[in-house]
């Protein structure tokens, strides 16, 4: 032991004992290959399911009859007409191949189609009614261009823009009851008190003859409101009392009239349909009414009668045209004043809950927009749903 003392630090460690590799490269190579061949072997073993893709039948298995390409509507509408980004219809987007086999079984084939462009696609807005985050874009699946402007169609597919345009409701079997504020855009500092005041659940109609009415109608879909347009139609002292440019008169020829119509239907867009302004002359010639309330069916619109002329033909047309059709129970603000109109709507809810829904017709006037948005605010605390007018249109 004191020999060691005098060596080196370090000279009298012990050799280190190398470590023995666990498995070396050679061994590690062979137990690869040998799970490689086993697990082909039990692969090999199994039936052919759907770990397997199965083999293509032959036409002597299943001969075809015949091969029918299914058609789907118009190709993506363009960017540049909806904000800058396109529209795909809801049935778009897929190529459909119907295949009947001799035992008459029809086999359905789906592909994806190509679409022009690049980027995110609104699909289906055109079926399910319009998206609310749109709801200030018109759909152009449901327009025309024509001398007159921009006029509404019923699209390609059925969709009309009674139905596209119309605010949705709850579905249940409780009181409903539509009020619609009209004279919008004819004064801008009423118009805009009616838009921002009013619950959305109330329905606006914009007078023709108003100003502005493309950004007011922008307002008020973005705002939630269902809207309507009014038309000028003649009264019985006319020209005393004039409803203003392009009036609808029973001297007119129908061509005429259907023109000054159109003129007034290019104003704005995104609208479920059309109500008349004064009229009591022209709602009692069913000569004169007849072309134009078939010109606004065929457009896929409803007409809402504002109830003011007693002698109205507006039902009996619309029943022989099997059209979608209003008629409103109630003048709200015969007289202009807040506590009469909330007794008039007081008096509108008694006619709902006796016949299950009712519609009450105002201007917007500011004693109108109190009262209508005071009531309207209490109404469902009694069981009264406030809807869109076109969810009580005749036909729907």
């Amino acid at each position: 032991m004191d020999s060691n003392l005098h060596l080196p630090l370090g000279q009298n460690r012990k050799a280190a004992t190398p470590k023995r590799r666990l498995l070396s490269p050679e061994r590690l190579l062979t137990v690869l290959c040998t799970v490689a061949v086993l697990g082909l072997s039990v692969y090999a073993t199994l039936p052919q399911t759907g770990l397997q893709r199965p083999a293509p039948e032959t036409a002597a298995t299943e001969p075809q009859k015949d091969v029918a390409q299914a058609e789907t509507p118009a190709e993506t509408t363009p960017a540049a007409k909806n904000g800058g980004m396109p529209v795909a219809h809801s049935r778009s987007g897929a190529n459909v191949e119907a295949t009947t086999t001799d035992d008459g079984s029809v086999v359905t084939k789906y592909t994806p189609k190509s679409r022009n462009g690049s980027g995110p696609v609104l699909v289906g807005t055109d079926k399910v009614g319009q998206d609310p985050r749109m709801a200030a874009m018109p759909n152009d699946a449901l327009l025309e261009d024509t001398p007159e402007g921009r006029l509404p169609i019923v699209g390609a597919d059925g969709m009309r823009p009674v139905d596209h345009y119309a605010r949705p409701w709850s579905g249940t079997r409780s009181t409903r009851i539509a009020i619609v504020v009209a004279g919008l855009g004819l004064s801008q500092t009423g118009t805009q008190r009616a838009i921002k005041q009013l619950p959305e659940e109330i329905t606006l109609a914009f007078a023709a003859s108003g100003n502005s009415l493309q950004r007011w109608m922008q307002e008020a879909r973005r705002n939630g409101h269902e809207i309507l347009l009014q038309v000028p139609l003649e009264p019985f002292d006319y020209p005393d009392n004039d409803p203003g440019p392009d009036t609808l008169l029973t001297t007119n020829a129908a061509k005429e009239n259907l023109k000054r119509l159109h003129r007034s239907m290019a104003k704005i867009t995104n609208y479920t349909g059309v109500m008349n302004y004064l009229g009591g002359r022209f709602l009692s010639n069913a000569d004169a009414l007849e072309p134009v309330m078939r010109d606004v069916a065929d457009r896929g619109l409803l007409f809402l009668d504002d109830g003011s002329s007693a002698q109205t033909l507006t039902g009996t047309i619309s029943k022989t045209l099997e059209s979608p059709q209003a008629f409103a129970d109630l003048q709200l603000d015969g007289q202009i004043d807040e506590t009469a109109i909330l007794t008039k709507l007081d008096e509108l809810e008694r006619i709902a809950r006796r016949n299950g829904s009712a519609i009450g017709v105002a201007n917007a006037f500011d004693e109108s927009i109190a009262a209508i948005s005071k009531w309207s605010n209490e109404a469902a605390t009694r069981g009264i749903e406030i809807v869109g007018v076109a969810s009580l249109a005749t036909d729907r």
